[in-house]
């Protein structure tokens, strides 16, 4: 079986604050999040919740789109997620990770 990678957006509980992240393990990167057992900007933020994620078959594809949604302003950003989910619904559990 092909490794898969994801790109993700994560937001805080009042959906002010967003974050972009990639990584290989979809559910223990969130585990992490939502446990804030890494330092940093999530942790700060309080960004818990899952509103957007893209697979990709390769680690170079999901980075290079990482970067591109990076480089986005808000607006766009926010286009982007209510394409997927314009509820802003905490898609974890609909994709079976906790």
């Amino acid at each position: 079986m092909a490794k898969e990678f994801f790109v993700y957006i994560l937001t805080n509980p009042g959906n002010r604050v967003l974050y972009t992240g990639v990584t290989s393990d979809l559910g223990r990167r969130l585990q992490a999040h939502q446990s804030r057992a890494t330092p940093g900007f999530t942790e700060r933020y309080h960004c818990q919740k899952l509103i957007w994620c893209e697979r990709h078959p390769s680690a170079e594809s999901a980075i290079t789109r990482e970067k591109q949604i990076k480089s986005w302003r808000r607006q766009r950003k926010l286009d982007l997620i209510g394409e997927l989910n314009p509820t802003w619904k905490d898609l974890s559990a609909d994709i079976g990770i906790l």
